[in-house]
């Protein structure tokens, strides 16, 4: 086996100045683009975290948004709650007043009857609780005077013959035009003869006539009719009668004339109480 032989490189081999000027410059640029490259990836890089960053800043506002919108239907669900609780305690706060309304009324109505049956029983306590005929007289006044506002009235009983009613009592009239007047004549006659109480309600009864009474109101004793009391006109602010108008027309009608009478047999007997026989075995 032949050796082979290698020989120096001679100054011929050597590559030419110009190309190796242009190798180490490729060399170079090779060198200088990877570094470019290179410092243009690490700026690509950074532009990515960077626009990573501005997405997980957008991401956490959207997430933020989502919640706060989240939180607001909550709260409007909420609202709503509150406003349909609202509602049912304004429906039921109305219906409370409407009770409280009705109870109002029903107890003025009620605070009222009491009054008129105080009323009632305060007319009758005074007409029977009276000894004599004057003071029952003076009874019956204050009576038609507070209770029924009669600013001009008379007080009249039928006379022995029955055919006239004379005047007892007066207020607010002339004594001589009042003191006399026929049995079965006028609406005063009218109102004796038939027993029936008579009362005007459509016109204002504070404007006094002697000729048109405003109220008649027939006094019975067991059933029978003995007198009258004429009203002939009330006090201005009293400008009409009302109910318990009427049921003091009853009373007055029922009580004034038998406590009048009773008055007079007390004065007659002395103002002395009968004794014991006149109460037991009585046949009426």
């Amino acid at each position: 086996m032949t050796d082979i032989k290698v020989r120096p490189a001679t100054p011929s081999d050597r590559p030419p100045e110009d190309l190796k000027k242009e190798r180490d410059a490729f060399i170079q640029q090779f060198f200088r683009k990877g570094a470019q490259f290179t410092e243009e990836l690490l700026k690509e890089n950074e532009r990515l975290r960077d626009r990573i960053n501005d997405l997980e800043r957008e991401n956490g506002k959207l997430r933020a948004h989502l919640a706060s919108d989240e939180a607001i239907r909550e709260l409007i669900r909420k609202i709503e709650d509150l406003e349909r609780e609202k509602q049912d305690l304004v429906s039921r706060s109305a219906r409370a007043e409407a009770v409280k309304a009705n109870f109002s009324q029903m107890y003025e109505e009620v605070e009222g009857e009491l009054a008129n049956f105080a009323n009632l029983y305060v007319a009758t306590a005074q007409l029977h609780s009276a000894r004599s005929v004057r003071n029952v007289l003076r009874a019956l006044k204050e009576l038609l005077a507070q209770l029924l506002g009669a600013a001009a009235f008379a007080v009249y009983f039928v006379s022995d013959d029955g055919e006239e009613l004379v005047a007892i009592a007066s207020e607010g009239v002339d004594v001589a035009d009042v003191a006399r007047i026929p049995a079965r004549r006028g609406p005063i006659g009218r109102a004796f003869t038939s027993g029936e109480l008579a009362y005007d309600q459509a016109r204002d009864v504070s404007q006094a006539s002697l000729e048109d009474p405003v109220a008649v109101i027939p006094l019975h004793v067991d059933g029978h009719v003995h007198g009258v009391i004429a009203i002939y006109g009330t006090l201005p602010q009293k400008t009409e009668f009302v109910t318990i108008d009427r049921e003091l027309f009853k009373l007055l009608g029922a009580q004034a004339a038998p406590a009048l009478v009773n008055a007079r047999i007390f004065t007659d007997t002395g103002r002395k109480v009968p004794g014991i026989h006149a109460f037991v075995d009585l046949e009426d």
